[in-house]
């Protein structure tokens, strides 16, 4: 029997990482050759790749495997990609997914850590490809904007109960109304260093130019999708974004039972809430290739949010194929020449 590859597994935490080495052979057999922890910190780092060197002794290709946790994952990968070591980044879902269907009962991060040098030895994944400095610092602007955001509706809903009670305290609404113009001040910085983000960069302001034509897609709503997509560069096509976003339809149907259809919100869940009022404006300013979608899901399920989510969904596809060709939205070319439900609204711009 011939070995064709090394795979090692990786399942971070804050403290520390858990690590697997596989390696498969021509009849698909996996074997594990080593386990081992590692602080999750420089140095760490240094002794794995040693530790990956001293177990892997045939002339074979090496992949590491990991899952997207948090933030914690990503001072690794950075150190693997910044050493051209091939890696793959899988969401959790994914992994778990894996693990269940393999027969794993029990959760660890040795166990997790082999299931993912399993996935990596048995199969051909797609290399992570970090994202550019512009979209990483977009990254963290966009999701400082909605955590302050989240702060500033509380902050208001707290102003609201206290001035609509039996007791009114001067002190606190005084408090209140001081932090909320504070939390307001911060989002309109924040809004200007995302628009300097965007507009002093050649290829994102084109992108911005091309797909804030649709109505309802704004300033916010594009770096938020840009950011979290990584400029779409790991999409291959639009069902793969889709699912990453948690838009994916889940049937609940067998035999004579017929459950109820959902999407499956397993993703990113900024995208889905950033897409929420892009999808309002959407239909409420009368697109036709919008409005007609809402109201035939809402004809049909008389449940507005189907609808509405059915809007999100075709907004986020349509903005993955404006990126990915380069093109410029035209309402008029989607109602006229192109009823194609995943590319209405796109036209080719002149070079």
């Amino acid at each position: 029997m011939k070995n064709l590859k090394y795979a090692v597994g990786i399942d971070v935490s804050m403290k520390d990482f858990a690590c697997c080495l596989s390696v498969i052979n021509d009849q698909q057999e996996v074997k594990i050759k080593a386990t081992h922890k590692f602080i999750n910190t420089a140095t760490g780092f240094g002794l794995f790749l040693e530790w990956v060197k001293r177990h892997s002794k045939e002339p074979l290709p090496v992949v590491y495997v990991m899952e997207a946790t948090g933030v914690y994952h990503e001072p690794l990968a950075w150190f693997l990609h910044s050493r051209d070591q091939p890696l793959s980044i899988l969401l959790p879902n994914k992994a778990k997914s894996f693990l269940k269907a393999n027969g794993a009962k029990s959760k660890n991060d040795s166990i997790d850590a082999r299931g993912l040098a399993q996935i990596g030895a048995e199969k051909k994944l797609a290399l992570w490809v970090p994202p550019s400095k512009q979209l990483y610092a977009l990254r963290a602007y966009t999701r400082q904007y909605q955590s302050i955001t989240e702060m500033h509706t509380s902050m208001c809903n707290q102003l609201h109960s206290i001035q609509h009670g039996q007791f009114q305290d001067k002190e606190i609404v005084k408090q209140l109304k001081q932090t909320i113009r504070l939390f307001e001040k911060q989002l309109k910085e924040m809004e200007q260093i995302v628009a300097k983000v965007i507009k002093t960069d050649a290829v994102l302001n084109q992108h911005y130019q091309n797909i804030s034509a649709i109505k309802g897609i704004g300033l916010l709503s594009f770096a938020v999708i840009a950011a979290e997509t990584n400029g779409f560069i790991l999409f291959e096509n639009a069902a793969s974004l889709v699912s990453y976003a948690g838009y994916d339809v889940v049937e609940n149907q067998s035999g004579k039972h017929n459950g109820r259809t959902k999407i499956s919100k397993k993703g990113n869940s900024r995208i889905r809430r950033i897409l929420h009022m892009s999808a309002l404006c959407a239909v409420r300013d009368d697109q036709p290739q919008f409005k007609n979608l809402y109201q035939r899901v809402y004809e049909r399920t008389k449940i507005k949010m189907k609808g509405y989510v059915a809007v999100q969904r075709k907004l986020l596809i349509m903005m993955y194929y404006l990126w990915k060709n380069n093109t410029t939205y035209d309402p008029a070319f989607s109602i006229l020449k192109n009823n194609s439900p995943e590319t209405s609204g796109l036209h080719v711009m002149n070079p």
